[in-house]
């Protein structure tokens, strides 16, 4: 899309947002109620695989027709994978219930087809003209003849050097004299690489911001380098994003740009380690800006991250972890990164031989565990039994544990813990209290007061286990927070129910005023202090950006 692009695109939906039936009392919805084709407030929104909402009939038609609009941010969505935005449409119900607006209704599928027929009218009107096989072959014989004596130096040997991310110190990477720079060692189902048919192909997305788009002059330097063919060119450019992107909180926020996110996603899965892990270290230090979030996970970046995570170089692997988890601190990214497919990857990393990778890669978890969605994804893929067997092991148990609590929180998630003898593995490591630290024995309270929630068969497994004589004791002896849920625990223990009125009424209105979330403090670990990831790291040892 060229010149003004942008800008006609953004007037048509001005349009037909100011010209929508939904207006009363001239009261406008907030701008992300509105679907981005069709101008609409959304009646049935949906989540795409790229993280964008849109009205579900908006995506049939544009599947049909093969039709990607460029929205006004300048990102494309992908409209292959669709899942219904519940806490979305939930919102726009109480806003219009809030505003004394009527309810929308879902536009029927020939409306929209006129507009994306008329979006993608106005997009080839933006096209350059063609040019011919004729118009083509005329110039040739203008042409100077071709001097092929610079390709012997292509041939010769290329110094095989380069920077590692941990360090700017140069390296001699190891050999034969005659090959290029390594590709590092990648499982058999990756294939992404850093060519320069990417290149082209990304240099191409970022024109269609514009040439008349506010650009900074070191966006311009960056950018320049990021999108060079040239790989020892890439690897300074994101050398360079990374350095500056450490420093300052505002150049974090105002180097988050559409263009930047743009240039980074081929570079993010490069075969090059040093670009790679370069790369997704600069995307880390964006991604610790609230601000910028949002914009990350809607660029399209995560199938990405998520490829690095499954067959990166090590520390890329760390950083890819990282990356995920300072998005997931977002709430409205929970649900994207779950169905874009992060979960299995996420899992087999709570086994990599990196700690950070496997701490961040927890944390991650225990953030998508907020919703519901992503818990029963977890269940399915049998992580129940794995987790437990990991915190039996004794690896990680703290954090591995905090997604247990989480797991808990629903019923399927309490029944396959049941099933899997958690009641046993946790009342067995609170007896051995002089192997395990203080937060590791909170941690496996409130596991087991998440288990006990409604459950007359916890009731059982818990006596058969000796549950009673362990929990008197933490009762009387332990800290304050174990104390709390270890007598709750034991008082529904007591009740002839399958569980104690008065403290679900209690955990019911605090459900509601948490979004619907067990307000009690997971393993001790209270849900706000990583709710909202702020200017800090994600990393669980390191609260600097790299």
């Amino acid at each position: 899309m060229g010149g003004n692009g942008k800008f006609r695109w953004k007037s048509i939906f001005s349009h037909r947002r100011s010209s929508s039936s939904f207006r009363v009392e001239s009261k406008e919805p907030p701008n992300e109620f509105i679907c981005p084709v069709s101008g609409s407030l959304m009646a049935d929104p949906v989540v795409v695989s790229s993280g964008q909402t849109f009205e579900r009939v908006s995506t049939q038609v544009c599947r049909s027709l093969g039709f990607s609009p460029v929205l006004e941010d300048g990102s494309t969505p992908d409209f292959s994978t669709v899942i219904p935005n519940l806490a979305m449409k939930k919102t726009i119900l109480h806003w219009c219930e809030e505003s004394g607006v009527r309810n929308s209704q879902a536009p029927d599928y020939d409306s929209v087809e006129k507009i994306v027929r008329a979006l993608m009218e106005e997009k080839d009107k933006e096209k350059p003209p063609q040019v011919g096989i004729r118009d083509l072959l005329a110039g040739v014989s203008d042409l100077p003849p071709v001097n092929f004596s610079h390709a012997v130096t292509e041939l010769g040997h290329r110094p095989e050097r380069y920077y590692t991310s941990s360090s700017e110190e140069s390296v001699i990477v190891g050999g034969s004299p005659g090959t290029p720079l390594p590709f590092t060692t990648r499982p058999g189902c990756y294939s992404s690489s850093s060519s320069s048919c990417e290149v082209v192909e990304n240099e191409a997305l970022i024109q269609t911001l514009g040439p008349n788009s506010s650009i900074s002059q070191d966006e311009k330097e960056l950018l320049s380098k990021l999108t060079s063919p040239d790989v020892f060119k890439q690897e300074e450019g994101v050398i360079s994003l990374r350095k500056i992107t450490k420093e300052n909180e505002k150049i974090r926020v105002s180097l988050c740009t559409p263009r930047i996110l743009l240039s980074l996603r081929p570079l993010i899965t490069s075969r090059y380690s040093a670009v790679q892990i370069n790369a997704l270290a600069s995307l880390v230090n964006l991604s610790l800006e609230k601000l910028n979030k949002q914009k990350i996970a809607r660029s399209g970046l995560v199938p990405n991250l998520i490829d690095a995570l499954k067959g990166g170089h090590a520390e890329a692997q760390e950083h890819a972890a990282g990356a995920l988890f300072s998005l997931a601190l977002e709430d409205e990214n929970r649900m994207t990164i779950g169905v874009l497919g992060a979960l299995p990857p996420l899992l087999y990393a709570l086994r990599s031989n990196s700690e950070i990778t496997r701490k961040d890669s927890a944390l991650c978890l225990y953030n998508l565990t907020m919703i519901q969605s992503n818990r029963v994804k977890l269940i399915k893929l049998g992580a129940v039994t794995t987790l437990l067997s990991m915190v039996k092991s004794g690896s990680s148990m703290n954090w591995l544990l905090l997604i247990l609590c989480n797991i808990a929180v629903c019923q399927e998630g309490r029944s396959a813990m049941l099933d899997a003898n958690a009641v046993g593995l946790l009342v067995g490591m609170l007896r051995e209290k002089e192997l395990y630290s203080k937060s590791t024995r909170e941690n496996c309270v409130a596991a087991l007061y998440a288990l006990s929630y409604g459950s007359m068969r916890f009731k059982g497994l818990a006596k058969e286990a000796g549950a009673m004589e362990v929990l008197r004791e933490i009762a009387e002896r332990g800290s304050d927070r174990a104390r709390e849920k270890a007598k709750k625990i034991l008082e529904r223990m007591k009740m002839r129910g399958t569980f104690n009125e008065d403290d679900d009424e209690e955990e019911e209105e605090e459900e509601d005023a948490n979004g619907g979330e067990s307000s009690f403090e997971r393993g001790g670990l209270r849900l706000s202090r990583y709710r909202n990831g702020g200017g800090r790291s994600p990393r669980s040892a390191n609260t600097t950006p790299f």
